[in-house]
């Protein structure tokens, strides 16, 4: 097993875990609105080329965003490798930093970022709603049963990557 750049793998096999896990490779949040299957990105891969995990994200200036993570096998470090890759990506393009967001139902993901160095910078508040005006498919409840209507800005400084 191991990671690799997502323009290795085929691009019906991105596409498709795509549409599986999120619905779509489109995502909607406050940065913008995003193709997931057009940005940089790591995938984790079994010996078959199985895709395993997932992530996005894209290089601004001095920032790195993370746009999304996804790993189907929970608790094995596939998400912890694959943002250690975006991590080491913003290093070797001298970003300043990373930021993420996710949504307020997400409490896995934020104990994850948190774990990993990343603060909480931001609530955004009703973000989620606005997002549903282009993106109807969203949700109302998450995570828990918890309704899903804010959005949380994470961010990690260059000095910890």
């Amino acid at each position: 097993m191991t990671v690799i750049p997502i323009q290795q793998l085929p691009k019906t096999d991105v596409l498709h875990f795509f549409n599986e896990h999120w619905g779509s490779t489109e995502m909607v949040i406050s940065s913008g609105v995003y193709d997931c299957s057009k940005l940089g990105g790591f995938a984790f891969v079994d010996e078959q080329n199985t895709i395993l995990g997932l992530v996005t994200y894209i290089i601004r200036h001095k920032e790195c965003e993370i746009i999304s993570l996804d790993s189907i096998v929970e608790g094995k470090g596939v998400g912890s490798l694959l943002v250690q890759a975006v991590e080491q990506k913003a290093f070797e393009r001298s970003c300043t930093m990373i930021t993420l967001i996710t949504t307020n139902d997400n409490l896995h993901a934020l104990k994850f970022y948190q774990k990993r160095g990343y603060y909480l910078v931001e609530v955004l508040q009703l973000a989620v709603e606005q997002a549903r005006a282009y993106k109807p498919e969203i949700p109302l409840i998450g995570n828990d049963g918890i309704p899903i209507r804010d959005e949380i800005r994470l961010k990690k400084q260059s000095g910890s990557l």
